[in-house]
Protein backbone atom coordinates (compact mmCIF):
# COMPACT_ATOMS: atom_id res chain seq x y z
CA UNK A 1 0.00 0.00 0.00
CA UNK A 2 1.37 3.42 -0.99
CA UNK A 3 2.07 5.58 2.08
CA UNK A 4 0.15 8.84 2.59
CA UNK A 5 2.27 11.71 1.18
CA UNK A 6 3.74 14.25 3.56
CA UNK A 7 2.01 17.61 2.77
CA UNK A 8 5.12 19.62 3.69
CA UNK A 9 7.24 17.60 1.29
CA UNK A 10 4.56 17.76 -1.42
CA UNK A 11 4.78 21.54 -1.38
CA UNK A 12 8.38 21.29 -2.59
CA UNK A 13 7.21 19.82 -5.89
CA UNK A 14 7.05 22.10 -8.92
CA UNK A 15 5.28 20.81 -12.02
CA UNK A 16 6.23 22.29 -15.38
CA UNK A 17 3.50 21.25 -17.81
CA UNK A 18 1.92 22.30 -21.09
CA UNK A 19 -0.91 21.17 -23.24
CA UNK A 20 1.12 21.67 -26.40
CA UNK A 21 4.63 20.57 -27.24
CA UNK A 22 7.27 22.96 -28.54
CA UNK A 23 6.57 25.78 -26.09
CA UNK A 24 9.97 25.54 -24.36
CA UNK A 25 8.89 23.59 -21.30
CA UNK A 26 12.08 21.54 -20.90
CA UNK A 27 14.33 24.52 -21.47
CA UNK A 28 12.39 26.43 -18.83
CA UNK A 29 12.73 23.51 -16.40
CA UNK A 30 16.50 23.22 -16.82
CA UNK A 31 17.01 26.97 -16.57
CA UNK A 32 14.83 27.19 -13.46
CA UNK A 33 16.76 24.36 -11.81
CA UNK A 34 20.06 26.03 -12.68
CA UNK A 35 19.00 29.44 -11.37
CA UNK A 36 17.76 28.01 -8.09
CA UNK A 37 20.98 26.01 -7.70
CA UNK A 38 23.05 29.13 -8.24
CA UNK A 39 21.18 30.67 -5.32
CA UNK A 40 22.34 27.81 -3.13
CA UNK A 41 19.08 25.86 -3.27
CA UNK A 42 19.15 22.07 -3.31
CA UNK A 43 17.37 21.04 -6.48
CA UNK A 44 16.27 17.78 -8.08
CA UNK A 45 15.15 17.99 -11.72
CA UNK A 46 13.05 15.03 -12.83
CA UNK A 47 12.57 14.38 -16.54
CA UNK A 48 8.99 13.15 -16.48
CA UNK A 49 8.54 12.87 -20.22
CA UNK A 50 8.53 9.12 -19.88
CA UNK A 51 8.85 8.32 -23.58
CA UNK A 52 10.64 11.30 -25.16
CA UNK A 53 13.05 12.46 -22.50
CA UNK A 54 15.55 15.19 -23.35
CA UNK A 55 16.64 17.00 -20.18
CA UNK A 56 19.96 15.15 -20.28
CA UNK A 57 20.50 16.20 -23.92
CA UNK A 58 19.90 19.87 -23.18
CA UNK A 59 22.39 19.71 -20.30
CA UNK A 60 25.00 17.66 -22.16
CA UNK A 61 24.77 14.79 -19.66
CA UNK A 62 25.26 11.06 -20.26
CA UNK A 63 23.32 9.38 -17.45
CA UNK A 64 24.32 5.84 -16.53
CA UNK A 65 20.94 5.27 -14.85
CA UNK A 66 17.47 6.65 -15.50
CA UNK A 67 13.83 6.47 -14.50
CA UNK A 68 13.49 3.13 -16.27
CA UNK A 69 15.90 1.63 -13.74
CA UNK A 70 13.82 3.08 -10.90
CA UNK A 71 10.51 1.77 -12.22
CA UNK A 72 11.99 -1.69 -12.80
CA UNK A 73 13.15 -1.74 -9.18
CA UNK A 74 16.81 -1.98 -10.14
CA UNK A 75 17.74 1.27 -8.38
CA UNK A 76 16.16 3.70 -5.96
CA UNK A 77 15.57 7.31 -6.99
CA UNK A 78 18.54 8.35 -4.89
CA UNK A 79 20.84 5.83 -6.58
CA UNK A 80 19.63 6.71 -10.10
CA UNK A 81 20.48 10.41 -9.86
CA UNK A 82 22.99 12.10 -12.17
CA UNK A 83 24.75 15.23 -10.93
CA UNK A 84 24.93 18.32 -13.13
CA UNK A 85 28.23 19.80 -11.99
CA UNK A 86 29.13 23.32 -13.07
CA UNK A 87 32.67 23.07 -11.75
CA UNK A 88 34.10 24.77 -14.83
CA UNK A 89 31.75 27.74 -14.57
CA UNK A 90 31.12 28.38 -10.87
CA UNK A 91 28.28 27.61 -8.48
CA UNK A 92 25.18 25.92 -9.85
CA UNK A 93 25.12 22.16 -9.26
CA UNK A 94 21.88 20.20 -9.08
CA UNK A 95 20.65 16.63 -9.34
CA UNK A 96 18.91 15.14 -12.38
CA UNK A 97 16.71 12.06 -12.52
CA UNK A 98 16.90 11.34 -16.22
CA UNK A 99 14.02 10.08 -18.30
CA UNK A 100 14.22 7.25 -20.79
CA UNK A 101 13.78 8.18 -24.41
CA UNK A 102 12.25 5.86 -26.97
CA UNK A 103 10.57 3.46 -24.56
CA UNK A 104 6.90 2.99 -25.33
CA UNK A 105 6.51 0.87 -22.21
CA UNK A 106 7.14 3.87 -19.97
CA UNK A 107 4.38 5.77 -21.71
CA UNK A 108 1.82 3.16 -20.72
CA UNK A 109 2.57 2.69 -17.04
CA UNK A 110 -0.28 1.68 -14.76
CA UNK A 111 -1.84 4.22 -12.45
CA UNK A 112 -0.49 2.29 -9.47
CA UNK A 113 3.06 2.57 -10.82
CA UNK A 114 2.65 6.29 -11.49
CA UNK A 115 1.25 6.92 -8.00
CA UNK A 116 4.19 5.01 -6.50
CA UNK A 117 6.59 7.09 -8.59
CA UNK A 118 4.94 10.30 -7.42
CA UNK A 119 5.19 9.13 -3.81
CA UNK A 120 8.86 8.34 -4.36
CA UNK A 121 9.50 11.85 -5.65
CA UNK A 122 7.69 13.34 -2.66
CA UNK A 123 9.79 11.22 -0.33
CA UNK A 124 12.97 12.28 -2.17
CA UNK A 125 11.97 15.92 -1.57
CA UNK A 126 13.16 15.52 2.03
CA UNK A 127 16.70 16.00 0.70
CA UNK A 128 15.89 19.06 -1.46
CA UNK A 129 14.46 22.54 -1.37
CA UNK A 130 12.77 22.08 -4.74
CA UNK A 131 11.84 19.08 -6.89
CA UNK A 132 11.07 20.15 -10.46
CA UNK A 133 8.94 17.82 -12.58
CA UNK A 134 9.39 18.43 -16.30
CA UNK A 135 6.37 16.53 -17.60
CA UNK A 136 5.36 15.49 -21.09
CA UNK A 137 3.18 17.73 -23.22
CA UNK A 138 -0.49 16.82 -23.27
CA UNK A 139 -2.90 15.31 -20.76
CA UNK A 140 -2.06 11.61 -20.72
CA UNK A 141 -2.24 9.67 -17.41
CA UNK A 142 1.45 10.14 -16.59
CA UNK A 143 1.00 13.92 -16.69
CA UNK A 144 -2.25 14.10 -14.75
CA UNK A 145 -1.10 11.64 -12.09
CA UNK A 146 2.39 13.05 -11.50
CA UNK A 147 1.07 16.62 -11.34
CA UNK A 148 -1.45 15.74 -8.62
CA UNK A 149 0.29 17.23 -5.58
CA UNK A 150 0.14 20.23 -3.24
CA UNK A 151 3.03 22.11 -4.84
CA UNK A 152 3.06 24.65 -7.67
CA UNK A 153 1.90 23.82 -11.17
CA UNK A 154 3.26 26.07 -13.91
CA UNK A 155 1.39 25.78 -17.21
CA UNK A 156 3.66 26.91 -20.04
CA UNK A 157 2.13 28.33 -23.20
CA UNK A 158 3.14 30.48 -26.14
CA UNK A 159 1.19 33.19 -28.03
CA UNK A 160 0.22 30.55 -30.61
CA UNK A 161 -3.61 30.12 -30.52
CA UNK A 162 -3.28 26.33 -30.51
CA UNK A 163 -1.13 26.63 -27.40
CA UNK A 164 -3.97 28.41 -25.62
CA UNK A 165 -6.41 25.65 -26.53
CA UNK A 166 -4.11 22.91 -25.32
CA UNK A 167 -3.10 24.76 -22.14
CA UNK A 168 -6.78 25.22 -21.31
CA UNK A 169 -7.37 21.48 -21.76
CA UNK A 170 -4.62 20.74 -19.21
CA UNK A 171 -5.92 23.34 -16.75
CA UNK A 172 -9.50 22.10 -17.11
CA UNK A 173 -8.56 18.51 -16.36
CA UNK A 174 -6.36 19.53 -13.45
CA UNK A 175 -9.05 21.71 -11.87
CA UNK A 176 -11.68 19.00 -12.28
CA UNK A 177 -9.49 16.47 -10.49
CA UNK A 178 -7.92 18.83 -7.98
CA UNK A 179 -9.95 22.05 -7.45
CA UNK A 180 -7.43 23.38 -4.94
CA UNK A 181 -4.49 23.09 -7.37
CA UNK A 182 -2.06 26.04 -7.33
CA UNK A 183 -1.87 26.67 -11.09
CA UNK A 184 0.20 29.54 -12.52
CA UNK A 185 0.62 30.62 -16.14
CA UNK A 186 3.98 31.14 -17.86
CA UNK A 187 3.84 32.75 -21.30
CA UNK A 188 7.01 31.76 -23.14
CA UNK A 189 8.35 32.91 -26.52
CA UNK A 190 6.50 36.22 -26.33
CA UNK A 191 7.59 38.94 -28.73
CA UNK A 192 7.40 41.47 -25.91
CA UNK A 193 5.82 41.99 -22.50
CA UNK A 194 2.60 43.33 -23.98
CA UNK A 195 2.10 40.31 -26.22
CA UNK A 196 2.70 38.03 -23.26
CA UNK A 197 0.15 39.84 -21.14
CA UNK A 198 -2.42 39.71 -23.95
CA UNK A 199 -1.84 35.96 -24.25
CA UNK A 200 -2.28 35.54 -20.52
CA UNK A 201 -5.45 37.61 -20.50
CA UNK A 202 -6.92 35.41 -23.23
CA UNK A 203 -6.48 32.21 -21.24
CA UNK A 204 -7.52 33.90 -18.00
CA UNK A 205 -10.84 34.90 -19.56
CA UNK A 206 -11.45 31.39 -20.87
CA UNK A 207 -10.67 29.88 -17.46
CA UNK A 208 -12.90 32.42 -15.72
CA UNK A 209 -15.80 31.86 -18.12
CA UNK A 210 -15.80 28.08 -18.21
CA UNK A 211 -13.99 26.99 -15.05
CA UNK A 212 -14.72 29.89 -12.68
CA UNK A 213 -11.04 30.14 -11.83
CA UNK A 214 -8.35 32.76 -12.47
CA UNK A 215 -4.86 31.22 -12.58
CA UNK A 216 -2.33 34.01 -11.90
CA UNK A 217 0.38 35.04 -14.34
CA UNK A 218 3.76 33.80 -13.07
CA UNK A 219 6.01 35.19 -15.81
CA UNK A 220 6.32 36.43 -19.36
CA UNK A 221 9.47 35.08 -21.00
CA UNK A 222 10.44 36.91 -24.16
CA UNK A 223 11.50 35.17 -27.35
CA UNK A 224 15.29 35.08 -27.41
CA UNK A 225 17.61 33.59 -30.05
CA UNK A 226 20.15 32.94 -27.29
CA UNK A 227 17.92 30.17 -25.94
CA UNK A 228 18.21 28.18 -29.16
CA UNK A 229 21.96 28.78 -29.20
CA UNK A 230 22.33 27.42 -25.66
CA UNK A 231 20.24 24.35 -26.46
CA UNK A 232 22.26 23.71 -29.61
CA UNK A 233 25.49 23.79 -27.59
CA UNK A 234 23.96 21.65 -24.80
CA UNK A 235 24.76 24.04 -22.00
CA UNK A 236 22.46 26.00 -19.65
CA UNK A 237 21.48 29.48 -20.77
CA UNK A 238 23.11 31.10 -17.74
CA UNK A 239 26.47 29.61 -18.68
CA UNK A 240 26.45 30.67 -22.30
CA UNK A 241 24.34 33.85 -22.13
CA UNK A 242 23.95 34.99 -18.51
CA UNK A 243 22.50 38.39 -19.45
CA UNK A 244 19.83 37.15 -21.87
CA UNK A 245 16.31 38.57 -21.98
CA UNK A 246 14.83 35.11 -21.50
CA UNK A 247 16.69 34.66 -18.22
CA UNK A 248 15.11 37.88 -16.92
CA UNK A 249 11.64 36.37 -17.37
CA UNK A 250 12.60 33.24 -15.44
CA UNK A 251 13.64 35.56 -12.62
CA UNK A 252 9.96 36.31 -11.91
CA UNK A 253 9.35 32.61 -11.26
CA UNK A 254 12.42 32.45 -9.03
CA UNK A 255 11.11 35.32 -6.90
CA UNK A 256 7.77 33.57 -6.55
CA UNK A 257 9.36 30.29 -5.47
CA UNK A 258 11.82 31.85 -3.04
CA UNK A 259 9.37 34.21 -1.32
CA UNK A 260 9.36 33.74 2.49
CA UNK A 261 6.02 31.89 2.43
CA UNK A 262 7.56 29.15 0.30
CA UNK A 263 10.54 28.60 2.60
CA UNK A 264 8.83 28.74 5.96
Amino acid sequence: MTPTPNPDLEKKLITIASGKGGVGKTWLSTTLAHMLARMGRRVLLFDGDLGLANVDIQLGLTPQRDIGDVISGKYSIKDAITRYDEEDFGAGCFDVLAGKSGSGALGSLTRETLVALRSGLIEAAADYDHVILDLAAGIDPSVTTLSRHKGRIFTVMSPDPTSLTDAYAFIKLTVQRMPEADIRIVVNQAGNRREGERTYEAIRKVCQTFLKTNPPLAAVVRQDSKVRDAIRHQVPLLVRHPQSEAAEGIGDIIRLLTAPAMTS
